[in-house]
């Protein structure tokens, strides 16, 4: 490999995906693709071996994706990784950054909008659809003097959704009632819910209150 190429090692779902994005990167003269595999916690060590510069990951595993761009950010640090196939959906984009990710490509992105992804993340420049980079900057000018939510989050690892919701919880609303104050499906709020009390290790909805709200260890 040509010492000045950018070497980036492929994640996804798909054989179909996988081999789509082999092709595409590996006509460019300044791009190398040194593995391409589906997720696995076990990949970690061979993306260290390859000396991969760049990690290229469809978001098919959902939390398990953001689980793992943790897991491999603390053992790669100067990797730089960069999603593909997402959602123009805030929420989804700010846990990935908050989970390490410097590029963030939409699914309806052109084989020249994931090339050019690769070389500005190579660069160490960040990378998102100007809608969704307006909603970085809101997250960053928000007040942090409201109810120790933020610490809730740390504790318990709720994402920011997860955090928004113990709220509209503690004031007994029902999923219905929360879907329509936030302009989620009730199916989502569902989900949110179950994920909460999983992480904080409570029993039932309200159970998720008592936890975050009761200072000490949990």
């Amino acid at each position: 490999m040509d010492s000045s190429s950018i070497s980036v090692f492929v994640i996804a779902g798909t054989r179909l995906l996988r081999e789509t994005l082999s092709r595409i990167l590996g006509k460019k003269t300044d791009l190398e693709v040194v593995g391409a595999e589906p997720l696995s916690p076990q990949l970690i060590p061979r993306i260290a071996s390859s000396a991969a510069h760049i990690l290229l990951m469809d978001y098919a595993a959902g939390e398990s994706s953001r689980e793992f761009i943790r897991q491999i950010r603390g053992r790669l640090p100067e990797l730089k990784i960069v999603m593909i196939g997402m959602e123009e959906e805030e929420e989804l984009f700010l846990d990935c950054v908050r989970a390490g990710v410097i590029g963030y490509v939409l699914k309806e992105a052109s084989a020249v909008d994931v090339t050019n992804a690769v070389r500005s993340a190579a660069r160490g420049e960040a990378v998102c659809p100007p809608k969704l980079c307006l909603a970085l900057f809101r997250e960053l000018s928000r007040p942090r003097t409201d109810f120790p939510i933020l610490q809730v989050g740390m504790r318990f690892g709720l994402t920011r959704r997860e955090k928004q919701l113990v709220p509209f919880i503690a004031r007994g609303m029902t999923n219905k009632e929360i879907a329509s104050q936030l302009n989620l499906s009730e199916q989502t709020v569902k989900n949110h819910i179950h994920r909460m009390m999983r992480k904080a290790g409570a029993e039932d909805r309200l159970s998720i209150v008592n936890h975050c709200l009761t200072p000490g260890e949990h």
